[in-house]
C-alpha cells in the first residue's frame, strides 16, 4: 500500500457540506451566547428592583383642597342651593359637576360658541366666563329650567317642529339665547334675528332652521 493510499481524506475533500454545517452552527452558538450576555443582567436587574410604591396623595393636599372650598348659595331654576366649591370654579363648572345640571354644555370653554348659555337674572350670558362666586343671590336659569318633556317652553316645541337641530350640542345654547333675544331690540327681519344670535355656533349648520323656529314664536307672539 502507498502512502498515498494509507493517507486518510480530510473532512473537507469528504464532505463538503460538513464545514458549512459547522460554520452555521459556529455563527449561531456564538450568536446566542451574546445574546445571553447582555439579557443576563438585564433579567438579573428586574428581578432584584424592587417594584415601584402605587402613587398617594399627601394628606396635607388633601387637608389643603377640602379647607380651599368655599360655601356659597345658588338659586337655580327656582331652588336655593347651599354649595362648598373652589372659589375659582366657573359657574359652567358648578352647575355641570357640582348641580348636575349638564344639560349646559361646554364646548370652547373661552365663550366663543355659545354652548354654555344660560340666563341670569333674565338676561343670557355665557357661563364658562363667570365665576359661580359672583353669582350669590342672582336668578340662575338652565336648560332644564326652560321646560321639560311634556311642558315644553315654546321655543323648545318651535325648535323641534322646524327641526332647528341636528347633533344637538349647541342646541341648549341656542334655545337659550333664542328666549333671552325674545326680549331683547331686534328687527323683524331674519338678518338682525343672525345678528343677535352670531354668538352661538352651529358646526352642523342648521342656521336656517333655527331662525325659522326663533321667528315663528316671535310672529305668535
Amino acid at each position: 500500500m502507498t502512502i498515498e493510499e494509507k493517507r486518510p481524506h480530510s473532512g473537507k475533500s469528504q464532505n463538503p457540506l460538513a464545514s458549512h454545517v459547522s460554520r452555521r452552527s459556529f455563527l449561531s452558538s456564538l450568536g446566542a451566547a451574546g445574546l445571553a450576555a447582555t439579557a443576563a443582567p438585564m433579567v438579573a436587574a428586574a428581578q432584584t428592583e424592587p417594584p415601584m410604591p402605587p402613587e398617594t396623595i399627601a394628606p396635607s393636599a388633601i387637608n389643603e383642597a377640602i379647607d380651599g372650598a368655599i360655601p356659597i348659595s345658588l338659586r337655580v331654576n327656582g331652588k336655593q342651593l347651599d354649595l362648598q366649591i373652589d372659589p375659582r370654579t366657573t359657574l359652567l363648572d358648578c352647575l355641570r359637576e357640582t348641580v348636575h345640571l349638564t344639560g349646559t354644555k361646554k364646548g370652547c370653554d373661552h365663550g366663543q360658541c355659545g354652548a354654555c348659555t344660560v340666563h341670569v337674572n333674565g338676561r343670557r350670558i355665557n357661563s364658562c366666563l363667570t365665576l359661580a362666586v359672583m353669582h350669590q343671590g342672582d336668578e340662575i336659569t338652565t336648560i332644564e329650567g326652560l321646560g321639560q318633556p311634556g311642558d315644553l317652553h315654546p321655543m323648545q316645541a318651535s325648535f323641534v317642529k322646524h327641526d332647528g337641530y341636528q347633533c344637538g350640542y349647541c342646541t341648549s345654547g341656542q334655545i337659550m339665547s333664542a328666549v333671552a333675544l325674545l326680549k331683547e331690540k331686534c328687527g323683524s327681519s331674519d338678518a338682525e334675528v343672525k345678528e343677535l344670535m352670531s354668538g352661538n355656533i352651529c358646526r352642523c349648520g342648521a342656521y336656517p332652521n333655527i331662525v325659522a323656529a326663533i321667528q315663528d314664536v316671535r310672529q305668535q307672539a
